[in-house]
């Protein structure tokens, strides 16, 4: 039997699928030269944008959990 934390993380990834895949669909362009630019950036600053992405996101869930 699968968890409900389990259930919610599922969720939030497919909540992200659909969120990227409307990106895509949208702005197309705006989101290859987005990759483009991406694959330009230092691995230092990709980095430092993943760990500001990863506590914000933990962050807004604490308050939506609280």
């Amino acid at each position: 039997m699968r968890s409900i934390a389990f259930a919610d993380f599922l969720i939030g990834i497919g909540i992200l699928f659909v969120l990227e895949g409307i990106l895509f669909l949208a702005f197309p362009g705006w989101m290859r030269r987005a990759m483009k630019s991406a694959l330009a950036t230092p691995d230092n600053l990709l980095r430092i944008a993943g760990i500001g992405s990863a506590v914000a996101g933990l962050i807004l869930i604490w308050f939506v959990r609280r």
